[in-house]
């Protein structure tokens, strides 16, 4: 099923979708990668504040090219979701609602989604340049000195992705063998 989505993730939205549907984001998604999940994870550990609300927010994980002149951003394709699962559970049990990424996830990460009701969402890897093109915005927010890991605050309009695992726990790489 196809769906267009205004952000930030609710629960009444999230408990809408399911594994498989077609939706289309629009507002405010930040940018994580490995780097960053690390380092906000550090951050947590000695008791300091994360450099944005985590709460009902949605993750990329990305890492774009630079920006030609007169783009917003460069390519934005996703990066595998994997690499970000051991500081997941921690987010998500902090108010993190959605990711987007590529990949499978591990066990821990699918848990705490039920536990916290959340929605893992793919974008197409391969797919950067096009994807690019729905982010309007792209601001730096934290951790410069990432580069490319750097948080970013970006807002999305229809932005393509896919539902691979919902808040109950469906997951499209066990239904469709993939």
């Amino acid at each position: 099923m196809e769906k267009r989505i205004t952000l930030p993730l609710t629960d009444e939205i999230i408990s809408s979708l399911h594994a498989g549907d077609m939706v289309y984001l629009t507002g405010q998604v930040f940018s994580a990668r490995d780097a960053a999940h690390k380092r906000m994870t550090e951050t947590i550990e000695k008791g300091g504040e994360l450099p944005f609300d985590i709460r009902n927010s949605c993750i990329y994980y990305l890492g774009p090219t630079p920006a030609r002149e007169g783009q917003v951003i460069g390519s934005a394709g996703p990066t595998t979701s994997s690499r970000m699962d051991k500081y997941t559970p921690e987010l998500l049990d902090m108010g993190l609602k959605g990711m987007i990424g590529k990949g499978k996830r591990s066990k821990d990460v699918i848990d705490a989604m039920i536990r916290n009701r959340c929605v893992y969402f793919a974008a197409v890897g391969g797919a950067g340049a096009l994807l690019s093109r729905q982010i309007r915005k792209s601001t730096v927010i934290a951790y410069d000195d990432l580069g490319t890991e750097a948080i970013r605050d970006m807002y999305v309009e229809d932005f393509p992705v896919i539902v691979v695992i919902d808040s109950q726990g469906n997951n499209m790489y066990d239904t469709t063998g993939i």
